[in-house]
C-alpha cells in the first residue's frame, strides 16, 4: 500500500509550466490548445501564470492565439535548443545536459511543491531521455509536482530509438524507465486510453489516471469560410475535385496508402490530402516512396498540405474538414485516436480502421461510427507473395533482433510469416510499403474485382459514396461527460491537487514499462511498416 509523504498544498502565485520538444501542429498540440484555457479557469485564483518550455520557438500565429485562449493569465514562452529531439542536435549528451540543467535552473529558480507544476508531454517517447530524466530528479526533489501526460510510446513500434537512447547514455532498459516512468512522490502519470492506465495503475496505485483528451463539438463554419477553405485546397490540388481528407502527421504508423487504396476504391475522383508534415527524420523515407509513387502513377495523392511555415496563411483543420467530403483514419496504433472525434466534431461521415486499444473507449463515450472494418483484405494475386514473405521474414528478423534482448521473447509471429509459403488473402495493414505499393500500382477495376470478393462491405461503402449518403458519426449527449475541456480541467486539477504518494517499492518502474512493453508486442500489434523506416 502506498503512504503518504508531507504535503505542500498549492498556493497563491503559482506557475503551470507545460514542457514538450516543440509546439507542432499535432495531436499533443491540440489537446494543450484546447484544455489549457479551463486549466487556467479552474485553477483560478491560484493560478499566475502559464509558461511553454520548449525547444523551439512556436509559430507566431498560433502562439498569439493561445495567449489571447488563455488571457487574462499571462503566458510566457521560454526556448531551450536543448530540449528538442536528440536526434534533431548535433552537441554531446553531455552537453545537452549541461544546457538543460543551466535553462532548468533558470526557470524553475524559487520553484516547488507548493507553486510549480510542470505538465509534460510525450516523455514517453523517448525523444530526449536526457530532459525526461532532469525533470523526474527536480520531483524526486520536491522542486515541482510532474505530470507526465502520455500520449505514445518509444516501445510501441519505435524500434530505432533503443539505439538512440543507448547512445544518449541510458545503456539499460531500468535507465530509460525511471527517466520516463518514476514512480516519486509528486509524479502523476496520465494516459489517453484505458487499455495503458490499467497497466500503470497496477503499478502506481493513486498515481496513473485515464483521462481522455479534451474534444468538442465544433462551431459550424461559416459558408465563407468553408468557401475559402475550399479554393485553398484547389490550389493545392490545381483542380476541382471531391476530397477526402486525412488529418495526420506523415508517419508510417498512419499507414497511409491504406487511406489511398480505400480512396481509389471507394470514390476513384477523389483527392487524398493529408494535412501535417514529415516530424522526424525516422519518416523521410516513408514519405519520400508515398510521394514518387504518386507521381509515378498518377495517383491522386496530395501530402502534407498544412506543413512548412506561415501557418496564418492556411486554413485551419476546422475548416479543412468542413471543405472535405469524406475523412479517413487508417492508422495502424493510436493513443487516443483524435480523428475518429474530430470528424464526428465537424460533422463529416469518417472511414476508420477500428484500432484495438481506443474502440472501447469511444463505444464507453456513446459514438457509433457506422464506416468502421477491421481490417482490409487483398487477394495475393495483386503482389508478389514470395517476395514478400521473403522480404518480411529478413526485416522480421533484424527487428526482432534490434529489441532489447529480454523483450525478444515476448515477440510474436507476424501474419504473412505464419502463413507459410501458401499464399492467401492478408491485410493490407500486414504488408510491407514495397508489398503496399506493388497492390496500389494495379488498375482500379483489378484492385476492385479482387478486393470486393474479400471486403463485402465495400460495395455498400461505394453506393454510398457515389450517391454522397455517406453517414457522418453524431455527437453523442453523454460525451460531454467525458471529453468536455470544463470535465478535462476538473480531473486535472484533481490530479494536481492530490497528496504526494510514496510506495513501499512493490513495483519499479521497469516491471510497469515491460508489461506496457508486452502488451505492445503482442501478434495483434506487428505491423512491417513498424519494423524499419524502409519496408
Amino acid at each position: 500500500m502506498p503512504t503518504h509523504a508531507s504535503h505542500t498544498k498549492l498556493c497563491a502565485g503559482l506557475k503551470l509550466i507545460i514542457v514538450h520538444n516543440h509546439f507542432r501542429p499535432g495531436g499533443v498540440r491540440r489537446v494543450i490548445e484546447l484544455a489549457t484555457p479551463h486549466i487556467t479557469a479552474k485553477l483560478q485564483p491560484l493560478l499566475a501564470e502559464v509558461v511553454l518550455a520548449c525547444g523551439e520557438e512556436p509559430d507566431a500565429m498560433w502562439l498569439e492565439q493561445f495567449r489571447a485562449r488563455v488571457m487574462p493569465v499571462p503566458v510566457a514562452c521560454k526556448v531551450e535548443p536543448a530540449l528538442r529531439y536528440l536526434s534533431e542536435q548535433r552537441c554531446q549528451p553531455g552537453t545537452v545536459a549541461r544546457r538543460i540543467e543551466a535553462f532548468f535552473g533558470r526557470l524553475f529558480a524559487g520553484a516547488n511543491a507548493g507553486n510549480c507544476v510542470v505538465w509534460a508531454h510525450n516523455q514517453g517517447l523517448g525523444h530526449n531521455l536526457i530532459l525526461s530524466r532532469a525533470l523526474a530528479r527536480l520531483a524526486g526533489a520536491d522542486r515541482i509536482r510532474l505530470i507526465l501526460h502520455h500520449h505514445d510510446w518509444w516501445f510501441d513500434g519505435r524500434w530505432q530509438r533503443w539505439d538512440r537512447m543507448r547512445s544518449a547514455g541510458f545503456s539499460t532498459l531500468r535507465q530509460i524507465a525511471e527517466a520516463i516512468l518514476p514512480a516519486g512522490p509528486n509524479v502523476r502519470h496520465i494516459t489517453i486510453n484505458r487499455a495503458d492506465a490499467t497497466v500503470l495503475s497496477r503499478h502506481y496505485p493513486n498515481q496513473a489516471t485515464w483521462l481522455p483528451n479534451p474534444v468538442q463539438p465544433w462551431p459550424a463554419q461559416s459558408e465563407a469560410v468553408v468557401r475559402a477553405a475550399r479554393r485553398w485546397l484547389d490550389t493545392q490540388l490545381g483542380q476541382r475535385a471531391p476530397v477526402w481528407l486525412m488529418p495526420c502527421r506523415l508517419l508510417r504508423r498512419k499507414n497511409i496508402a491504406e487511406a489511398l487504396l480505400l480512396t481509389r476504391l471507394l470514390r476513384p475522383d477523389a483527392w487524398l490530402v493529408t494535412t501535417g508534415p514529415v516530424s522526424s527524420r525516422d519518416e523521410v523515407a516513408y514519405a519520400t516512396r508515398l510521394k514518387t509513387a504518386a507521381q509515378q502513377y498518377g495517383w491522386r495523392l496530395r501530402l502534407g498540405v498544412l506543413g512548412g511555415e506561415n501557418e496564418q496563411t492556411k486554413p485551419a483543420i476546422e475548416a479543412l474538414l468542413a471543405a472535405s467530403e469524406a475523412v479517413l483514419l487508417t492508422s495502424l496504433q493510436e493513443g487516443f485516436g483524435l480523428p475518429y472525434l474530430e470528424a464526428a466534431a465537424a460533422g463529416r461521415p469518417l472511414i476508420a480502421r477500428a484500432i484495438p486499444n481506443v474502440v472501447p473507449d469511444l463505444v464507453m463515450f456513446g459514438f457509433r461510427l457506422p464506416h468502421m472494418y477491421d481490417e482490409l483484405l487483398v487477394d495475393p494475386a495483386l503482389f508478389d507473395w514470395r517476395a514478400e514473405v521473403e522480404r518480411q521474414r529478413v526485416l522480421f528478423h533484424a527487428w526482432l533482433a534490434q529489441l532489447p534482448q529480454p523483450w525478444r521473447k515476448f515477440g510474436a509471429t507476424p501474419a504473412a510469416l505464419a502463413s507459410g509459403s501458401s499464399p492467401q488473402p492478408i491485410p493490407f495493414s500486414r504488408l510491407t510499403l514495397t508489398a503496399q505499393l506493388e497492390v496500389l500500382a494495379k488498375p482500379v477495376h483489378d484492385l476492385w474485382r479482387l478486393c470486393v470478393a474479400l471486403n463485402p462491405f465495400l460495395a455498400r461503402w461505394r453506393n454510398l459514396a457515389e450517391a454522397g449518403n455517406l453517414r457522418a458519426t453524431q455527437w453523442p449527449p453523454q460525451a460531454d461527460a467525458w471529453l468536455s475541456g470544463a470535465v478535462f480541467a476538473r480531473k486535472f486539477a484533481t490530479i494536481i491537487k492530490s497528496n504526494p504518494v510514496r510506495h513501499r517499492q512493490r513495483s519499479t518502474p521497469q516491471d510497469a514499462q515491460a508489461e506496457l512493453a508486452r502488451m505492445k508486442l503482442a501478434s495483434e500489434n506487428l505491423y512491417p511498416l513498424a519494423w524499419s523506416t524502409r519496408t
